[in-house]
């Protein structure tokens, strides 16, 4: 016989525990059904039966408070949270930069002088050129 049941099955008179929902079932007759949920039922003595109902009543009453306060203080946290992120995210919108699509930041010129194009060649063109054309004929040697 197996000492594992499934929620529903039909089973001989004693109890059962189910650990996934921390109750015992007691069954008076054999043939009777296990409730249904989730879960498996484990058959164990009526001594174990015994002791281990005041152990999950005890259990249950200490931690409901706790849970209690969990719940009441996760309940407040959200609400705080709900509260603070409108004003958060305006804050936010202001103190971030204005970034248009397609604009170029790292243009290397200042910004008074920003999209403003300098006319003429300059001293620096004229020696990426040079340097240009001694790269171009150090690849035509080799």
């Amino acid at each position: 016989m197996a000492n594992t049941f499934k929620s529903g099955s039909a089973v001989q008179s004693g109890y059962y525990l189910n650990l996934s929902r921390w109750a015992i079932e007691p069954v008076a007759k054999d043939g009777e059904r296990l409730p249904q949920g989730k879960g498996e039922w484990r058959r164990i003595p009526v001594a174990l039966a015994l002791v281990l109902t005041p152990v999950l009543g005890a259990t249950f009453l200490m931690f409901m408070p706790v849970i209690g306060f969990v719940l009441l203080a996760q309940a407040v946290a959200m609400r705080a949270v709900r509260t603070f992120r409108g004003p958060a995210e305006e804050l936010a919108a202001t103190m971030s930069p204005g970034w248009q699509p397609g604009e170029a930041h790292f243009t290397g010129k200042s910004p008074e002088n920003g999209g403003v194009e300098e006319k003429g060649p300059s001293a620096r063109d004229e020696k990426l050129e040079a340097l240009e054309k001694e790269i171009e004929e150090k690849r035509r040697q080799s």
